[in-house]
């Protein structure tokens, strides 16, 4: 918990930014960063709150059961617990989902359980890759209203300190080690779903 302050500081800026983006409509999405690993702590959105209002209770400090340790009049986001399954299983620092329109149109173009790819735009290079050409993909999940059985379909595409995860009609998942990365991560992938939505068809691949 030694730095809890500036991981607070940190994900309530990057709120606040996505906010001003419209990526919060209808109390969607949810935010997290990590602020102890053992045990395991998180900062992660309350439940049910405009994310456009700015307020001091709009993070809520979670446990490896999803159980907020200081506030219990508040609920964590439903889905904290793909949150805990990102903390537990890679070195990430910082979590990020949005349901966005563009996020949401291009699950509707690919059944689930395949991959969505991208390639030819020098956006990817805020992925990690450089090489010329280089091409990303991105899982595509069902939508389980069931929360526990949509961890079950999410947690074998958690294969490394940063990655994403689309889920079907729903929106994506962010992850990286700290929050710097992951929204920059978050916003190449927003980048890459609206070009490709405003381009030909042929820019997608199974």
């Amino acid at each position: 918990m030694e730095h809890f302050f500036t991981r607070l500081e940190e994900i309530k800026e990057i709120k606040q930014t996505l906010a001003k983006r419209d990526w919060f409509l209808g109390t969607s999405g949810n935010l997290s960063i990590k602020v102890n690993d053992h045990p395991l702590l998180f900062l992660v959105t309350a439940s049910g709150k405009d994310k456009t209002i700015h307020s001091s209770s709009d993070f809520l400090v979670v446990d490896e059961n999803e159980q907020s340790i200081w506030d219990q009049t508040k609920n964590p986001s439903a889905e904290a617990i793909l949150h805990k399954l990102i903390y537990k299983n890679s070195n990430a620092g910082c979590v990020l989902h949005v349901h966005t329109i563009a996020n949401n149109l291009i699950t509707q173009s690919f059944p689930t359980n395949k991959e969505v790819s991208f390639s030819g735009s020098e956006i990817i290079k805020a992925l990690g890759l450089w090489e010329e050409n280089a091409e990303i993909s991105i899982p595509i999940i069902p939508n389980h209203a069931h929360i526990p059985t949509l961890g079950e379909a999410f947690l074998p595409h958690i294969n490394g300190n940063h990655g994403a995860v689309l889920i079907h009609n729903h929106g994506i998942t962010v992850w990286a080690e700290t929050a710097f990365e992951a929204k920059k991560q978050l916003e190449a992938y927003e980048f890459l779903f609206q070009l490709t939505l405003q381009s030909k068809p042929t820019s997608l691949s199974v």
